[in-house]
């Protein structure tokens, strides 16, 4: 068997590639680094990966590649997937070129290979960046007679017998990020996505690892499609086997019958699919994507503002004396944006009408926006402006006038609305206009995009009348007018909210700089809806916002000093009528805002961790400086326990050797306890070695339910001039 073999290698993980063709490149090894091998290791290695032939199967060895089919020996769900009327459903790509492209900077490198076959010309991109996460992008040309009708683009990367559980998430709104784990069978783990956004219940990161695997332990392999359409995510295990593999991990946009047929000549790009490998538990997944976000030039680099939206302040009572009054509270404790939510425009006053007439309404804002944005930036802040541009009231003016621009007129009704065809060119020039004359003529700083509803039956009619299933081209028409607005204006954000957090993923985060976590503020459930998010995302993504001590959505009552802590962890803010607070309260938030600027450096660059503790009803996360030089820990309790005192917690992530000081951080205000006396650690400032507080750790006090201890832990060295991270 002939070999052409290629090892990218970055940030501990090897990638090996058998590139000689005919099919595409098959994967040899991906997962913990190999170090640098020659050329005559590369070759043993690449001998000793051909498996054996089994009794009643093919008559010689066989080996996965990226894109397998049944051409491949592949018995599966295909990599590649179509059709040109009843001919070239199984098309057989033979390799016509490669080429390996190295990084120059933090090892890595690119590998790239064009094949032909069934009228077909596709060119698969495979990337490890510096950061040890492998993405693989396809383009798939027409190069045939007649039009080619796409079924799916699906990359398949092996998995080892050591892979022997899978763990994926699920939700609905308001519980968002829910995670199941199950035993990795034979047979398909599928997730398939046809909500026309990431959704609710979107799995996020797929992951398969080695049993018993947690946050700190166990071998793991993951996937996510960058793509904020439909998706397809799935582990899939054959008794025969896939090669060298024990199973296959793949992730891809889900296409719909004739949603993307290619004209000769026509090329369809896929979205990028991600694959990350970790040896150390979920956490290590989470540092390789997060710093690879990091790395992003568009990345976020500004400190993240402390937000007030208005949203559970005053609903649709718009009003611009309370408004007015709010944003001067506001100012007094420190908030740094200002965003007014649904109800300042046409009809809206509540969520039956106007939606969609993207003009401010004279009867509430006779004056337009004006004096409340000016009496807010003469405050200090910046302003923000929600918008759901991409659906529509029917009660509604613009539906009115160009019934013709609503995605699917019979689609059942969502929350009152339908979507707006966006890839409709009059529909997308109005809304262009619309949004960019608005933040032109306010000198918008923030928008709040949202998205209420999923898209049934989302069907784009064509000039010549005919329907097509639309999600795609929906997807990529948002992607454009998001990016066209942030090239007129170069200093604007933008949230992605999608009902809260239906729409988490790295596609619509290439084009926004956060998301709405979830419209969930009850800080007890976001506690574990922020936990299983920043599986994908780093803090600073997700906006965590201190509401009013009665839940808007569960109607749960909740100490001040718990909905503090668990925002504190994320891009922070607060969703509060801030004029009814007592001057205690207010102090004690004008307190947490100063924790969060001091802290928000440390917090927006450094690793997330997360504690395996024994006892189901606590959790302990924290995030630590990627120098190891200081760190900030919650140690929560979510529920009561059958133990009368919690034991010792471990603090993960510190460096053996350093020594650090520990100190209870009470700015938000102090847990609540169920014990005559605290450990007589947590009432003084005590110094110990990281090795001390990873292996041995800390006696936690007994918290009473719904409650949260905030710690700092520092390099000795460095207390007393702490870092000035207060920018």
């Amino acid at each position: 068997m002939n070999h052409k073999l290629i090892q990218l290698r970055a940030a501990g993980v090897s990638l090996v590639l058998d590139v000689a063709g005919p099919a595409l490149p098959r994967v040899l090894h991906w997962g913990a680094d190999l170090g640098e091998l020659n050329p005559a290791q590369l070759a043993v290695l690449a001998g000793a990966s051909v498996p054996g032939v089994p009794g009643s199967f093919f008559d010689g060895p066989w080996q996965l590649p990226v894109l397998a089919t049944e051409h491949d020996g592949w018995s599966g769900t295909p990599g590649l997937s179509g059709h040109r009327g009843s001919a070239d459903a199984v098309p057989r790509l033979v390799l016509r070129e490669s080429a390996a492209v190295t990084s120059d900077r933090g090892g890595g490198g690119k590998v790239e290979v064009v094949a032909v076959g069934g009228g077909l010309r596709v060119m698969l991109s495979i990337t490890l960046d510096a950061r040890g996460v492998v993405r693989v992008g396809t383009r798939v040309t027409n190069t045939g007679p007649g039009d080619y009708d796409l079924g799916g683009v699906l990359p398949l990367m092996p998995l080892p017998p050591e892979a022997g559980e899978v763990l994926d998430l699920t939700g609905r709104w308001c519980r968002e990020r829910s995670p199941q784990r199950s035993p990795l069978q034979f047979g398909t783990h599928l997730r398939a996505g046809r909500r026309g956004r990431s959704g609710h219940d979107a799995p996020l990161l797929l992951a398969a690892g080695t049993p018993g695997f947690g946050f700190g332990s166990g071998e793991m392999w993951a996937t996510h499609v960058a793509w904020s359409g439909d998706t397809v995510h799935l582990v899939e295990r054959l008794p025969e086997g896939a090669g060298i593999a024990a199973a296959v991990l793949g992730s891809g946009e889900l296409l719909r019958p004739g949603e993307v047929r290619l004209a000769a000549g026509e090329t369809y790009p896929s979205p990028q699919a991600l694959y990350v490998w970790s040896g150390a538990g979920l956490d290590g997944l989470s540092a390789r994507v997060h710093r690879a976000l990091r790395d992003r030039p568009r990345h976020p680099r500004t400190p993240r503002p402390v937000v007030l939206n208005i949203w559970e302040a005053v609903y649709f009572d718009h009003d611009l004396e309370r408004l007015e009054r709010l944003a001067d509270v506001a100012a007094s404790i420190g908030v740094e944006r200002y965003v007014v939510d649904d109800g300042w425009f046409g009809s809206r006053r509540d969520d039956t009408s106007g939606l969609g007439d993207w003009y401010v309404s004279a009867d509430v804002w006779p004056d337009g926006l004006s004096p409340l944005f000016d009496h807010v930036r003469g405050l200090g802040m910046q302003v923000g402006l929600w918008f759901e541009p991409e659906m529509v009231n029917p009660d509604s003016d613009v539906v009115r006038t160009h019934p013709e621009w609503v995605l699917t007129p019979q689609a059942p009704s969502w929350r009152h609305q339908q979507a707006i065809d966006l890839a409709h060119p009059g529909a997308y020039a109005y809304l262009l206009e619309r949004i960019d004359s608005l933040v032109g003529e306010y000198r918008i700083d923030f928008l709040k995009w949202d998205h209420n509803r999923d898209l049934h039956v989302a069907t784009h009619t064509l000039p010549d009348g005919t329907g097509v299933p639309g999600v795609r081209t929906q997807t990529l028409a948002l992607y454009r007018l998001l990016d066209e607005l942030r090239e007129r204006h170069p200093g604007l954000e933008i949230e992605s909210c999608a009902s809260g957090g239906g729409r988490v993923d790295l596609g619509i985060l290439d084009h926004t700089d956060r998301v709405w976590t979830s419209d969930c503020n009850d800080a007890l459930e976001r506690q574990l809806i922020q936990r299983w998010t920043g599986l994908l995302l780093p803090p600073e993504l997700m906006g965590a916002h201190v509401g009013p001590p009665r839940a808007h959505t569960t109607h749960r009552t909740l100490d001040l000093a718990f909905r503090c802590a668990t925002a504190l962890f994320g891009h922070a803010g607060l969703e509060w009528d801030l004029t009814t607070c007592t001057d205690d309260e207010l102090a004690v938030l004008r307190r947490w805002v100063g924790l969060y600027k001091e802290k928000r450096k440390l917090l927006h660059s450094g690793d997330v961790v997360r504690g395996d503790l024994a006892d189901s009803g606590a959790l302990l996360h924290g995030v630590v400086a990627p120098d190891r030089s200081q760190a900030l820990f919650a140690y929560v309790r979510l529920a009561t326990s059958p133990d009368a005192t919690p034991g010792r917690v471990r603090l993960p992530g510190l460096e053996p050797d350093r020594a650090y000081t520990i100190r209870v951080r009470e700015d938000g205000g102090s847990p609540a306890v169920v014990e005559h006396a605290p450990p007589p650690w947590s009432r003084e400032q005590i110094t110990l070695p990281g090795s001390v507080l990873g292996t041995v750790g800390l006696p936690m006090p007994a918290l009473a339910p719904a409650s949260a201890l905030v710690l700092q832990v520092m390099d000795t060295n460095a207390v007393g001039g702490e870092l000035a991270s207060t920018s």
